[in-house]
């Protein structure tokens, strides 16, 4: 009969600006930021207009004891980390420096497939589901948790037989440098 016109077919990127305007950590970090003084500035004003209680706000000073309890859990993590840099490069220790190049590249690949603000997003709501759904289904998450950890030693231990027990190592008298 006639030829018929496609449908325009838009996708949602393109729909929401197509990437025309870049939205970067620092501009979502102000703009929630402005949202939230708008709201308490707006709760305010009408709270004296209106005779209502004003907004709650917290006591906006940090204390001493704060920032050391956050200063001494993050030297744990830190020297955590510096220890196991210890470990690759003095002690050359093979598997360990495998296991932190493969989960490096697992979190590159993981950040090359979408932007900080999603993963940001998915952080967000994995934590606030998952305790609840651990909480309801505790015993058959833990029964296929144990099954896992079960096959992926048996993995390991394989590997590490075929592979990694056949690479050489050094020998443990090292040179004192003096």
């Amino acid at each position: 009969m006639g030829e018929s016109i496609p449908a325009r077919c838009i996708s949602v990127h393109q729909a929401l600006g197509g990437g025309a305007a870049g939205y970067n950590l620092l501009s979502f970090l102000a703009n929630v930021l402005l949202l939230l003084v708008a709201i308490l500035f707006f709760w305010a004003k009408s709270a004296s207009l209106l005779n209502r209680p004003l907004p709650p706000l917290p006591d906006l000073e940090i204390s001493e004891e704060t920032i050391v309890k956050a200063a001494g859990v993050l030297q744990v993590y830190a020297n955590h980390a510096l220890s196991i840099a210890r470990e690759i490069v003095i002690g050359r220790n093979l598997k360990l420096f495998l296991q932190v190049a493969f989960g490096l590249w697992l979190a590159s690949y993981i950040g090359s497939l979408c932007n900080f603000l999603t993963l940001v997003y998915i952080g967000v709501l994995l934590s606030l589901s998952v305790p609840v759904l651990y909480d309801k289904y505790q015993h058959h998450i833990d029964e296929k948790l144990s099954v896992t950890h079960r096959i992926i030693q048996t993995q390991y231990r394989k590997i590490d037989d075929s592979l990694l027990k056949k690479i050489p190592l050094p020998s443990s008298k090292e040179k004192k440098i003096q």
